[in-house]
């Protein structure tokens, strides 16, 4: 069922469809796009833990199996005020969110709140209940894809025997980059029952940075954006807004369909220690908001410095004349090294 929004003394109505994952945010007649919305976030990015028993070099979280937990009850206390403030949906991640001891009663719990709760996956423990309650309350489940790509396919194909709609997150990189255009030219078979493949611009943060495998500096940038909307192309395709840079200046793709970073504006992060930021990516930077009885989630939101920050850095002058400005609001306010456009 269709699920609105209103805000009239806004101008702007949000349309979310909690069974497609349809979402729409419309101005009234002769209105601009809104800039933000002081009511509360839209999308909440939650981590509920750093476990991970994988260890890999890239994560920016820098999991591992000693990461710890968010406590059940907080994450009670988020989903009520997330609720109140009309979020319509949580993205959970860690770590590996579904190994988290309490992940079946934190999906049941969301959605009972009428919050549509979505995961990041790497593919451990996908238990028969996981899997289950998986299939009655997400909206979709993301496989994160690291070669050499076994774990991946087992992990679509296990979803997809439950039937729960799959995307894949790839980390674009300027190595990566080359099997992500061999991807869009001949998907492999194991992607045949995906809903989509969503393409993160890779971060400079985490356990190890790699400077050399920035997306800049890969030479085939124009190709791979020109394939990834491309109207014939053979995958369903989707980007985090790191990579939106890209699309905006290399290719000719209707700007309409693509947002640019909605951090602070239309989404906000919470780290399972209950640091608040706009962006996930901004953790390992800055201490962030605590998020505790005293200080609510929508006091966070509409009166944090740290928040307001990000919104004047998308509303500034950054990039001066640039043509894409309006719908590329100057890139990322963390990593100027992730805009890909070609202008900086």
């Amino acid at each position: 069922m269709l699920k609105v929004n209103r805000f009239e003394s806004l101008g702007f109505t949000s349309f979310f469809n909690p069974d497609t994952g349809f979402f729409a945010r419309v101005p009234d007649k002769g209105g601009k796009e809104p800039f933000w919305s002081p009511h509360g976030p839209e999308l909440m990015d939650i981590s509920i833990t750093n476990w991970c028993d994988k260890g890999c070099a890239f994560c920016y979280k820098a999991s591992t199996k000693h990461g710890h937990h968010m406590q059940l009850g907080d994450y009670k206390k988020i989903i009520d005020q997330a609720a109140e403030m009309g979020t319509f949906q949580v993205a959970l991640g860690g770590g590996n969110p579904n190994q988290h001891p309490d992940f079946v009663e934190i999906l049941e719990y969301t959605k009972a709140k009428g919050v549509v709760p979505n995961y990041t996956t790497n593919g451990r423990g996908l238990s028969d209940e996981i899997l289950a309650t998986t299939k009655r309350c997400c909206g979709a489940v993301a496989v994160s894809a690291y070669p050499p790509y076994d774990e991946t396919a087992e992990t679509i194909r296990i979803l997809s025997e439950h039937s729960i709609k799959t995307n894949i997150h790839f980390i674009l990189d300027a190595e990566s980059v080359d099997i992500a255009i061999d991807w869009l030219i001949a998907p492999p078979k194991f992607l045949e029952p995906i809903n989509a493949i969503i393409f993160l611009n890779y971060k400079p943060s985490g356990r190890k940075v790699f400077e050399e495998k920035l997306l800049r500096h890969s030479d085939r940038l124009d190709e791979f954006f020109s394939l990834a909307t491309s109207a014939n192309r053979k995958l369903k395709v989707g980007f985090d807004a790191c990579c939106v840079s890209g699309v905006f200046a290399r290719t000719n793709a209707n700007t309409s369909l693509v947002d640019a970073c909605d951090a602070g504006r239309f989404s906000m992060y919470v780290s399972e220690d209950l640091r608040v930021h706009p962006c996930s990516f901004q953790g390992g930077l800055a201490a962030g908001d605590q998020f505790d009885d005293s200080n609510s989630l929508l006091d966070i939101w509409t009166k944090s410095e740290n928040m307001d920050s990000f919104r004047q850095y998308f509303g500034s002058d950054r990039c001066g004349g640039c043509s894409h400005r309006s719908t590329c609001m100057n890139g990322c306010p963390l990593f100027d090294e992730l805009v890909v456009c070609g202008n900086r």
